[in-house]
Parts: structure tokens; C-alpha cells; sequence
């Protein structure tokens, strides 16, 4: 958003995992999705600080990283909760340690996970009343081909068939194949070799 509305001071972007969407009501197309899709959950007030408020920022940071790390969306029944979707005998992601866990957990017990819901889930849809938004920057779009939000509606269309490049014209994308909603923490290393290069081509 900041480099479509203030484009002067932006000299490139890079997004991983989540492509540019205009905001407002078609950002999301929760409709498109079960009721339990759990945007639609988290965009409730007060819902998810009760879902997560039953277990302690630690067991919280595990159940988000072992569910939202795979290549399904987390969808809930009608009578779940997103938190209920983990089965403990699942482990931490591979390149997840427990000491990643530790450090996590620790930041998120100061902090609390109420601006992690506000941004983006709880804004993803505030019509600002801006509907000719271009991102004039550089771009750079890091996707893992395991990347559950490939399969939100439309979202795949959006990325492969040049649609984005209508918002975002100046647009690279790279697809990682093994790559999975953290690529950046599961990939470090190729993540940080395609943001470098990124940044070597655009330096001003």
C-alpha cells in the first residue's frame, strides 16, 4: 500500500508468499470458502483471542507453524476452532527448531497476537475508497509452489495468468518448488540469494 499511495519514496518491493490485492471487499473472496476458512474466523473480533487464549504463546506459535506450513487452507468444522485443526503428534516443521519456538514465543508473550489478527486479517477488507492503485515500483513475488494460499479462489489465476501485472507492472515472480507459506524461514539461503540480486538490479 505505501508504494502505491507514496510511490515517491518506494525504490522496489518484495512480497513473499501473499501477492498485491487492492483492498476492500473482493480482496478475499470468503464467500468462495467454507465457514470455517479461517480469515473469515481470525476477521472476527474477539474470536481468535479466545481461540488461542485456551493455550499459552508457545503452544499457540507451534500450532500456527505446524498447521500453516502445509499446503492445505485451514479450514475449521462448524463446531472447531482453528487451534483444534493440530494434532500433537505433529511435529515442528524441519527447519523449525525449538529454539525458533522459544525466541517466537517469548516476542509474542509481550506483545500479545492482537495486531498480528488487526494486520492484515482484520483490514484485508476496509474499503479505503482508493480503487486505481498501481504499485510502479519493482517487484519481486517469492511464492513456494507448497504455498496453501495458492489455492484461496482466484489467487492462482491472479498470479500465473498476468492479472497481478494490471496492479503491478513491473512485476518478477519466482516459484520455489518446495517452498511453503514461510519460504523465507524454511529456504533461507535462496530466499536471501533472490533478494540480493533483486536489490543489486534495482539499487539506485
Amino acid at each position: 500500500m505505501v508504494a502505491a499511495v507514496h510511490p515517491e519514496r518506494v525504490s522496489g518491493v518484495l512480497t513473499l508468499g501473499v501477492p498485491f490485492m487492492l483492498p476492500g471487499p473482493s480482496a478475499v473472496q470468503n464467500h468462495l470458502l467454507p465457514q470455517g476458512f479461517y480469515v473469515t474466523r481470525w476477521q472476527e473480533p474477539g474470536r481468535a483471542e479466545a481461540d488461542f487464549g485456551r493455550f499459552d504463546a508457545k503452544a499457540v506459535v507451534r500450532i500456527i507453524y505446524t498447521l500453516f506450513s502445509g499446503s492445505e487452507v485451514p479450514v475449521a468444522a462448524e463446531d472447531q476452532e482453528i487451534m483444534d485443526l493440530f494434532d500433537p503428534s505433529t511435529p515442528l516443521p524441519p527447519w523449525f527448531s525449538e529454539e525458533d519456538l522459544s525466541v517466537y514465543a517469548s516476542l509474542y508473550e509481550k506483545s500479545g497476537f492482537r495486531f498480528a489478527l488487526q494486520v492484515p486479517y482484520r483490514t484485508l477488507n476496509v474499503d479505503g475508497g482508493i480503487t486505481e492503485l498501481i504499485v510502479k515500483a519493482p517487484t519481486l513475488l517469492i511464492m513456494g509452489e507448497k504455498d496453501y494460499v495458492r489455492k484461496f479462489p482466484g489467487t492462482e489465476d491472479y498470479i500465473r495468468s498476468g492479472a497481478m501485472k494490471h496492479v503491478v507492472p513491473d512485476l518478477e515472480i519466482i516459484f520455489m518448488p518446495e517452498g511453503t507459506h514461510f519460504v523465507q524461514e524454511q529456504l533461507p539461503d535462496q530466499v536471501n540469494e533472490f533478494i540480493i540480486t533483486f536489490l543489486g538490479k534495482h539499487s539506485a
